[in-house]
């Protein structure tokens, strides 16, 4: 729930001081207006206007973060991104004011491969939602097509019979006209050896992840030097590092220009994993990979046509195979503080500035609208506000 700083700084202006800013070093001074737009940004040594001195709230050096952005998350409350109709706007609408309730300001809703209908479907539908101004609720970013251009050998929980080959003419037919609403599309590179595929994608805007892969670590390479970005879910449907060959997650931890999703669930990657990935990696940020029952309890759900058993928040299929959890984005963020891998500030970035950058999206920028959260960490414990 909204606190009563929040209220009162919807309907007037309002001053922090000493504030610790996520990305940022030092303390700072914010200046807020009355639509909650981002006037001023000070180190604590600068002077405060007089004027600026009424209505003041001391944050008293607390963390202070961006909402979450969350770049893959599948569905919610019991809705499957995948499967939305006209009639899911309400639900829709449920699940954005759900994140927003977890910490989230926007997410790319996630459509994991499927039939060539309901892709089309699904993103017609997301189109009636897309850039909605609504204030208080987590905000469509684009969508993230996570297939269908995935290698059959690393497919995981996608099904096999609705894979395609990677050409532009299949790129073609399912993006149509929602080329400016998609963001990400994650496909396999050894899929289009020419890379043409990447290149289309980039002229279009659409950020290009790599993953469900089995390319090798030059293969990688040549789809980065194309213009790839980002990898999905790392150590996830791809191999893993070898001395002899550091593959597709080699090639990407070291390259300071490819973004690289990962899940904190403790499941999808070891937590000693986890350590050393962080270490290494250059562009690191993290993603919730939640599927459709995230605010349910456990039990066994539907799943296009076949079903999954959510078992302590992470979900597999009756053969086993893991397919996803049920846990939000900054789950990931307690996770890694509790198993002491980060302290706190480099946690939260993990959530909020590293998947911005991703997306080259702004972070503390002033002349605009932010929403922020306050961050208390004590005795391992991890605990965030909206104020």
């Amino acid at each position: 729930m909204p606190t009563n700083h929040h209220k009162q700084r919807e309907n007037s202006a309002q001053t922090l001081i000493r504030a610790r800013l996520v990305g940022l070093e030092g303390q700072f001074w914010l200046r807020f207006d009355a639509n909650r737009c981002l006037t001023h940004l000070e180190p604590m040594e600068t002077e405060i206007p007089l004027e600026f001195q009424e209505n003041i709230l001391d944050i008293a050096g607390d963390l202070l973060s961006l909402g979450g952005v969350d770049l893959q998350i599948n569905g919610g409350l019991g809705l499957a991104f995948p499967e939305v109709t006209q009639t899911d706007l309400p639900r829709l609408q449920e699940i954005c004011d759900y994140l927003w309730g977890q910490g989230i300001d926007a997410f790319c809703p996630t459509i994991v491969t499927t039939s060539l209908e309901n892709i089309r479907r699904s993103l017609a539908v997301f189109a009636k939602l897309w850039g909605d101004p609504k204030r208080n609720t987590a905000k469509i970013l684009g969508i993230h097509l996570e297939g269908p251009f995935l290698n059959y050998e690393k497919r995981g929980a996608h099904p096999a019979q609705h894979l395609q080959p990677l050409t532009l003419k299949n790129l073609q037919q399912i993006i149509g006209e929602f080329a400016p609403m998609i963001k990400i599309i994650t496909l396999a590179p050894e899929l289009d050896p020419s890379h043409k595929c990447v290149e289309y994608l980039r002229s279009l805007g659409i950020v290009v992840s790599l993953g469900h892969s089995l390319a090798t670590e030059t293969e990688a390479n040549q789809a980065f030097a194309r213009g790839a970005t980002m990898i999905t879910h790392a150590f996830n449907a791809m191999p893993s590092l070898h001395h002899r060959e550091a593959g597709l997650l080699g090639a990407a931890m070291v390259n300071p220009d490819v973004y690289c999703g990962l899940i904190a669930d403790g499941q999808h990657v070891n937590p000693t994993m986890l350590e050393i990935f962080l270490r290494a990696a250059k562009q690191p940020f993290l993603v919730s990979d939640a599927l459709a029952p995230i605010g349910l309890p456990d039990g066994v759900y539907p799943w296009d046509d076949r079903q999954i058993t959510v078992t302590h928040a992470t979900a597999r299929l009756d053969n086993g195979t893991l397919s996803g959890t049920t846990l939000p984005l900054f789950a990931g963020v307690k996770n890694l503080v509790r198993w002491g891998i980060c302290d706190l500030e480099k946690a939260i970035a993990l959530g909020t500035v590293a998947p911005r950058k991703a997306l080259g999206m702004a972070t503390w920028t002033t002349g605009k609208p932010i929403n922020l959260l306050r961050w208390q960490g004590v005795d391992g414990t991890v605990e965030f506000s909206r104020l």
